[in-house]
């Protein structure tokens, strides 16, 4: 669509909203594209009106409607995008020639603005869509449409029959009224966010996506699409080849069908197709292909009911913007059809689920059957991975590799896991982040209930590999370390620390505590390992013990017994490295017993042995059989256990709820939730509107607001600001002091001298008229000196308590979204960066972590004998700030400098905020797809 089509789309020269576009996954697991109407919908809406039943059409039109009569399509269809609105769900049609059809219209809902902030919404979905969960998405994508419009609240007219309807509402999680009134039902929608609605809506996406992967993962029958006899000697063909041959290898319960894959099998196993005609129904498509051949090939398995694609074949993102407008095309194609896709460049989907064991990769070998969970997005890492676990003799119950990862994501896979028996252990191998919000919220789910553990290649976020569609990111480069802290994944440098961790996780129970005991064959030894479970932040217990060199079996078995004694320690590192004499596995076999009885957490590193060897494994007294995992060096398995012991703590601690304080002005926060944060988006909206084009001081950084509406919209959150006056000369400054009361502060207003109290920017407690007289005249002095040519404003403000000066800070940020940070104030936080992070929705823990986490937080705890600062007070503003960041993506940057804590209460003294036009966030409340 050009710009003249969408200015004329969008009526009266509204744009057309292409943002509102988006691919969805049903409850079913299969997909949708949703949309903004368009006038040329007018006969696909027909069509679906004239389709449906005559229940659905009295339930929505309160009256039998065959068809739509020609006034009200022209309404329907032709809408301003502001006012008056609607969103479709649509499909492509597929003609019994092959050809595209025009598209479908599946379900479609809108709004009427009925009065400023307030509109009628209505809903209609196709018979054969209905239960699927298409009216509750339909409802997430016109709600956030609404509130971009200023709506805050829907109302509806409702029938008691139709209790579908009346459900979709109630189970939305927002604050719903509703009256019957005339054999009516009259349902009121309050369109701000709870933590209910986001729960719900998080519930509901774990549930679909989850669901669509049991479709790719369960799949049994796939086919396999190569490029023809064209394609030999090409890569397309070395792909379909390899496919093939590893199928030939090592088959599983898959029963792969062949099309075009430029030779004939050499399994009975492996069917062949002559053509499409020949192909029957599918459940899964491999496509080596060429991209120009790829969307054909995707509508055509769409029509033998595949619910997925891997496309193996590159040609896409990686080969700049027609490339990824080829990837773009076909995400629509497939997701249009209800499919989801794995790839581009995948190295495949592999599964060891009993009975239903799935070979759809590059593979030649799959892993043994385990309890370990992987994903990884290139092919080469996949190799490395599937290698290293044949190496070690771990064990996966499924590996997927999303190559450049245009659709499904680590993401899709956690809400599998998460509910996948044969899965204990999930790893990620993560070549960038494309939606950190996301992980964060899904990883954290998953984290509480199995561990996570996860590698970031080029650690900071900031590289985006070939072929990776991500958004650019100002964040600070360790940001993804605080992300990851606050999801309670475990973090590891590379893949050999990603197996090492994963084979303690494996195979070993989680530890009670972090008290560990030494069992090592040298004096030495146990000194070194003491020092490493130290920096690991493990505590040596006294049982530790060192085996000499020609230690019997008897004594071996009581350094043992001594070790595994009931409460003794959580934990064993075993560390045997002869240097004369071999002991010949008593050690090893001692300590698989007793670990096997005990139930203790156990790591080895003894001399030869690497992984899981048969030498440390051992029965339970159930019959069970236990491995003790083995490491190259006794750092590697401190490391390891260390890093297990720290999740293991994370588990049972309480990871807080949600902060959402009592909003309103300050002084008011007995006022019902939601009343001002709606205010804050009316204040929000004019700012904007005022500002027109012109982004105000900064350019990209956003409209600086002024004073007053910095501290009328802090004060919708219940922030405070301190008032402070401008005043250009002495006898002002002692009037206005006069009307504040006295003492008070005087500050030079410009920014680069504001704090600056040693550069003579600031001077405090000034208690009397002459005092404020003399301080004036300096202070012009020195802002003569400094800023010359300039004749900046001075301020007066009333002091506040002495305390301990903080920085809160937000940025919105276009990866990551909104960023809450804070720091004490003061050069050396700068300089030293010592600042933490936090990605709202933070818990109340959250907050107070943030707080604690700087190493300058001592300062607020009575460092040497100083008053102890109101932290709680201080947490309240932080928090408060984080759910403004959350709420405002138009938030382009706030900074509240400095927030001085004292002993009673925490005072907001100077503000600056910036607001820009909202980019669609990365995680946004609507369910969405890439793409």
């Amino acid at each position: 669509m050009d710009e003249a089509e969408r200015v004329v789309v969008g009526h009266v020269g509204v744009p057309y909203p292409e943002e509102w576009e988006a691919d969805v996954v049903l409850r079913d697991g299969s997909t949708t594209h949703l949309r903004p109407i368009r006038p040329d919908d007018a006969d696909a809406l027909q069509r679906f009106q004239m389709a449906q039943s005559e229940r659905s059409t009295y339930f929505r039109f309160f009256a039998a409607l065959e068809r739509l009569p020609e006034r009200m399509l022209h309404q329907f269809v032709t809408v301003d995008h502001v006012r008056r609105a609607a969103i479709v769900a649509v499909r492509p049609a597929r003609r019994a020639d092959g050809t595209d059809g025009p598209e479908d219209v599946l379900g479609v809902a809108r709004y009427d603005v009925v009065e400023d902030g307030t509109a009628e919404v209505a809903f209609n979905v196709a018979d054969a869509m209905q239960g699927r969960g298409l009216g509750s998405v339909l409802l997430e994508h016109i709600a956030a449409a609404a509130r971009e419009r200023g709506v805050r609240r829907f109302v509806a007219e409702v029938l008691p029959q139709n209790r579908a309807m009346l459900a979709v509402f109630r189970e939305a999680g927002y604050v719903v009224e509703q009256h019957v009134d005339d054999g009516v039902v009259t349902v009121s929608v309050d369109l701000d966010p709870t933590e209910r609605s986001r729960e719900v809506m998080a519930d509901r996406e774990h549930r679909a996506e989850a669901r669509s992967m049991q479709g790719l993962l369960g799949a049994r029958r796939v086919l396999l699409v190569g490029p023809g006899p064209e394609g030999a000697g090409t890569m397309d063909g070395l792909l379909a080849e390899r496919v093939l041959s590893a199928a030939e290898q090592d088959p599983g319960d898959t029963q792969l069908v062949v099309l075009d894959a430029g030779r004939a099998p050499g399994a009975d196993h492996v069917t062949v197709a002559s053509g499409w005609d020949d192909v029957g129904e599918v459940d899964l498509a491999l496509l080596a292909v060429p991209p120009d051949r790829a969307i054909d090939a995707v509508r055509d398995v769409a029509a033998r009911g595949a619910r997925g694609v891997v496309v193996l074949s590159a040609g896409y993102a990686e080969e700049g913007p027609d490339g990824l407008a080829r990837q773009r095309d076909l995400l629509r194609a497939a997701h249009g059809s209800g499919m989801r896709v794995v790839g581009p460049a995948s190295f495949g989907l592999l599964t060891n689920t009993p009975g239903a064991r799935l070979r759809a990769s590059l593979a030649e070998h799959a892993p043994a059957p385990g309890t370990i969970g992987l994903f990884c997005q290139s092919a080469p890492a996949a190799v490395t991975i599937a290698a290293t676990l044949q190496r070690r003799g771990l064990g996966a119950s499924s590996l997927v590799s999303a190559g450049h990862r245009a659709d499904v994501s680590g993401n899709d896979l956690m809400q599998f896991w998460h509910d996948d028996p044969q899965t204990e252990v999930v790893c990620l191998y993560l070549e960038s982040l494309g939606n950190p919000r996301k992980f964060s919220r899904v990883a954290r789910r998953l984290a509480a209930a199995k561990p996570v553990v996860v590698v970031v290649a080029g650690r900071s976020g900031h590289v985006v590999p070939p072929g990776h569609a991500v958004r650019a990111t100002r964040a600070p480069r360790r940001m993804v370390d605080e992300v990851l802290r606050q999801s309670g994944v475990i973090r590891a440098e590379n893949t050999h620390q990603l197996m090492d961790v994963a084979q303690v996780l494996a195979h070993q129970p989680l530890p009670a505590g972090s008290r560990v005991g030494i069992l090592a064959s040298s004096e030495s030894l146990v000194t070194l390992v003491a020092e490493a479970c130290g920096a690991a932040g493990l505590e040596v217990r006294a049982v530790s013990a060192y085996l000499a060199p020609d230690a019997t079996d008897e004594q071996v078995a009581r350094a043992v017994d001594a070790l595994y004694a009931p409460d003794a320690c959580d934990a064993v590192v075993v560390v045997d490295v002869p240097v004369v004499h071999a002991r010949g596995g008593a050690v090893a076999r001692a300590v698989a017993a007793a670990a096997a009885v005990a139930g203790r957490t156990t790591v080895a590193s003894v001399l030869g042995l690497h992984g899981m060897p048969d030498e440390l494994a051992a029965a339970t007294p159930e019959g069970r059989e236990v491995r003790i995992p083995a490491f190259s060096t006794p750092e590697d398995a401190v490391s390891a256990l260390g890093a297990v012991a720290r999740y293991a703590r994370w588990r049972t601690q309480d990871h807080g709820t949600p902060v959402r304080p009592p909003l309103g002005p300050a002084g008011a926060d007995q006022l019902p939730d939601g009343v001002w944060r709606a205010r804050a988006h009316t204040l929000v909206e004019a700012a904007l509107a005022r500002a027109g084009g012109d982004r105000g001081p900064g350019g990209h950084e956003g409209v600086l607001l002024d004073a007053a509406a910095t501290a009328e919209l802090l004060a919708c959150y219940g922030i405070a600001l301190v008032e402070s006056r401008p005043v250009r000369g002495a006898d002002e400054a002692v009037a206005v002091a006069e009307e504040l009361g006295w003492p008070v502060a005087l500050k030079i207003a410009s920014p680069v001298l504001r704090h600056r109290t040693d550069l003579g920017g600031v001077r405090l407690d000034i208690a009397a008229p002459e005092e404020l007289r003399d301080d004036v005249a300096r202070m012009q002095e020195a802002a003569a000196a400094l800023l010359p040519g300039m004749d900046p404003v001075l301020e007066v403000q009333r002091m506040v308590p002495s305390g301990v000066a903080c920085v809160v800070r937000s940025v919105e940020d276009e990866l990551f979204g909104p960023v809450v940070s804070f720091g004490l104030a003061g050069d050396a936080s700068d300089l030293l960066d010592d600042v933490t992070h936090g990605v709202p929705p933070l818990t109340d823990v959250d907050v107070a972590g943030m707080v604690r986490g700087v190493r300058a937080a001592p300062r607020l705890f009575g460092y040497q004998g100083a008053p102890v600062a109101d932290v709680a007070a201080l947490e309240d503003v932080l928090a408060r700030v984080s759910v403004m960041a959350d709420d405002l993506p138009e938030l382009a940057s706030l900074e509240l400098y400095p927030v001085v804590a004292a002993e009673r209460g925490a005072s907001v003294l100077h503000a600056v905020v910036r607001l820009r036009p909202a980019e669609r966030r990365a995680d946004p409340l609507r369910r969405a797809l890439p793409g």
